[in-house]
């Protein structure tokens, strides 16, 4: 049966609801036309929100939920989740039956316990299904400490209510950024840098060994793609874009002969551990010269259960056992899924579904040495990070390792298979139409719930942000805009149905920065693409550094902006991981792969014709500036140069200087619009000929040319 499209005064009365609940009704799209979000939209994200609404709903049954909306709020006694920035004063609404007395304290997280002080509260009561709710008022006052707190009310009645505190810092202070002005740093995809002795991808000891290289020749940080983990099931994912749980990490990056106690294994032991190191760099014959995730991971895991079966002395032993309980209920849900999907693949049985059933409790008693064994691998990653990290900071570097925060999650993965209850049912999160996806993109990842946030504290953000902020000096934020708002997809619509749904975002900033700032950590928010103005400016206000990049630095006539006039408060870099490299730009080879492909509907010659046109208003800039000839226009590693002399002229607090520039590498690592077309993250790092460039090959390059360019511009002496 077709149903007709809704009356007007229908479509009246969603978009007032949505505009309560948080939801857009239009948006902009790339021609600079506003664009209506159907009703059948807005009823499905309704629903995922949790909002009971019909899939037909009447006029009557909008104006209830209007009013329900409202309602709702009097009969919470106490506000789910409260924010509130240090040393700011608020009022601290309570709702109760009217008349009725009530005391409201705060519990601190170190459990001291404070009473706050009630305030005249005039607004009159409201009636509620035929019950009268008054509104009280308590001070927050300024001397609140920073941290994770509960708010108690009680009433006269002898009922009790509790709700979250969270106060968070006014503004990030990053001790790292206080060393100089300017400080710059090297990208790279760690798993496409490969040593002599890795395991068939870069892991924690290349790592190590990139940081002391890089710490040695100035630079101040090392910012690496997303380890987050990824399923222990064949096929591996490549991207580390799509992990499993950004709470934990892919031990495909542990190093197996750093663990301590490989070095106590018998002399038997120690030899078949090798043969497996001589099995995982083998090539399999579909895959030449690509990075082989698969076989990589079935030859270490291998090696890596003998050295667990071997045991540890007491002394490591406790060890484990505190970070077993520091980590908590989340560690063992995520190797309790490991251990499922190990045993039973990423589709588990109807009975495995549900985190919390009887059947999942039995099966980790049953296969508790295997569930064992997946919190040991995130131990002695743990542990390997944190030395990676130490070897940065002792070779020089005043932040070292910058992490990197993948924008969510794989559907089917441990978090939200833990965590259900967190994310939004019935909806991924992509992005809307623009001139190169016209029906928009949808990247497959759930959203969280931004309800059920509130409703618990915040805290699956709190641990995300914990452990992107550990084993590191700095955490760069894919999509920071998404802390702020994300574009909801329905299944079973394409990605130009969808519409954007806000987040509280004082409240997602400020729990970022309340980790951060105790971890000490430096903030950098992607904020590529269209952001509202106010965005950036808030979070340079917080005290979260931006990124500009060059090529997608235009002034309104489409020039590239002079230097002077790029942010000071950010992170430059001349391209990004879903840019082709320098060198290959210079080439065309994004519009060659395009073609190839078959992504390209308008003429080629055009194409290259406008590809052209950028480029050279990017060279007449290096040459007004003096940064290259015109006799070197054409000459590829000048042009490379003066680009990176061209953002070392800019008053930005961080510049970046891509691996593959250094190396003059080709081909991008991904190449977005492309799924089994490309390679996507499996390209090892490689020269202008396309031989890879190993760790050991790097100290045969010339890359202390970069160095000296960028310490120059920061004023480091190394």
């Amino acid at each position: 049966m077709t149903h007709l499209p809704p009356a007007a005064e229908t479509v009246k009365q969603l978009h007032e609801l949505a505009q309560l609940s948080g939801v857009s009704t239009s948006y902009w799209d790339w021609h600079g036309q506003l664009k209506e979000v159907t009703p059948t939209t807005l009823i499905r994200v309704f629903q995922a929100l949790g909002i009971p609404i019909t899939d037909t709903p009447s006029d009557e049954e909008i104006r209830a939920l209007i009013t329900r909306v409202e309602d709702d709020r009097w009969m919470t006694v106490v506000p789910d989740c409260t924010i509130q920035r240090v040393g700011n004063w608020q009022e601290l609404h309570i709702h109760v039956p009217d008349g009725e007395s009530v005391t409201v304290e705060v519990t601190l997280e170190d459990g001291s316990r404070r009473a706050l002080a009630q305030i005249d509260n005039w607004d009159p009561p409201r009636s509620v299904n035929g019950n009268m709710r008054g509104r009280a008022g308590f001070a927050l006052d300024e001397s609140l400490p920073l941290g994770y707190h509960t708010i108690t009310a009680s009433l006269g009645n002898g009922e009790s209510a509790t709700g979250y505190l969270i106060v968070v810092p006014q503004r990030l202070n990053a001790p790292a950024l206080d060393t100089r002005p300017q400080q710059w740093g090297i990208s790279s995809q760690l798993y496409s840098v490969r040593s002599a002795d890795a395991w068939g991808i870069g892991d924690t000891r290349v790592l190590g060994q990139l940081n002391l290289l890089f710490g040695q020749l100035g630079a101040d940080f090392h910012l690496i793609n997303p380890v987050h983990s990824a399923a222990p099931t064949l096929p591996i994912e490549p991207s580390p874009y799509l992990p499993v749980t950004r709470q934990f990490r892919e031990s495909l990056y542990i190093h197996p002969e750093d663990i301590p106690e490989y070095h106590e294994l018998p002399g038997a032991t120690k030899l078949f551990i090798k043969e497996c190191h001589s099995l995982s760099k083998l090539e399999q014959t579909d895959m030449p010269g690509l990075i082989d995730r698969d076989h990589a991971w079935i030859a270490k895991a291998e090696a890596l259960r003998h050295i667990y079966r071997h045991g540890r002395s007491a002394a490591r032993e406790a060890d484990f056992e505190a970070y077993i309980a520091d980590q908590g209920d989340g560690l063992v849900k995520f190797a309790t899924w490991c251990a499922l999907v190990e045993t039973h693949g990423m589709d588990l049985p109807e009975q495995y579904t549900d985190a919390r059933s009887a059947p999942v409790r039995q099966f980790a008693e049953d296969h508790s040495d295997l569930v064992r064994f997946h919190m040991w691998m995130q131990w002695v990653l743990g542990e390997q990070l944190d030395n990676a990290q130490a070897a940065a900071r002792a070779a020089g570097m005043s932040i070292g390792v910058m992490s990197d925060l993948a924008v969510g999650v794989h559907p089917y993965g441990s978090e939200v298979w833990a965590e259900p209850h967190m994310f939004a049912a019935g909806m991924t999160v992509g992005a809307p139409p623009d001139m190169y996806s016209q029906l928009g993109q949808n990247w497959s990842q759930p959203p969280w719930n931004p309800r059920a946030l509130a409703r618990y504290g915040y805290a699956p953000l709190r641990t995300m942000i914990r452990a992107a902020v550990a084993h590191s000096g700095a955490v760069r934020i894919d999509h920071i805009l998404g802390l702020f708002r994300l574009w909801w997809i329905p299944k079973g619509m394409t990605a130009n149905h969808g519409t954007y749904v806000t987040y509280d975002h004082e409240a997602m900033v400020g729990v970022l920065l309340l980790e951060a700032q105790r971890a000490g950590s430096v903030v950098i928010g992607e904020d590529l693409g269209t952001v509202e103005p106010w965005v950036r400016g808030y979070l340079n206000e917080r005290g979260v550094l931006g990124t500009s990049i060059l090529w997608f630095e235009r002034d309104e006539t489409g020039q590239p902006i002079h230097a002077d006039r790029y942010r000071e408060n950010a992170l430059t870099a001349v391209n990004t991981h879903d840019l082709p490299p320098t060198a290959g730009y210079l080439r065309g080879v994004q519009t060659t792969i395009r073609h190839e492909l078959g992504l390209i509907v308008d003429d080629i010659a055009q194409v290259r014709a406008h590809d052209r046109r950028e480029l050279d208003s990017m060279i007449d800039r290096l040459i007004e500036y003096g940064l290259l000839s015109a006799d070197e226009r054409e000459d590829e590693q000048a042009v490379i140069d003066g680009l990176y002399r061209y953002i070392a002229q800019t008053p930005s607090r961080l510049l970046a200087v891509s691996l593959v520039d250094i190396v003059r590498d080709l081909q991008p690592q991904n190449f977005p619009g492309t799924h089994m077309e490309y390679p996507n993250w499996r390209l090892p790092l490689a020269d202008d000929r396309g031989i890879e460039v190993t760790v050991d090959r790097l100290l045969e390059l010339n890359i202390a040319r970069f160095a000296d360019v960028m310490n120059a511009a920061v004023g480091k002496d190394v």
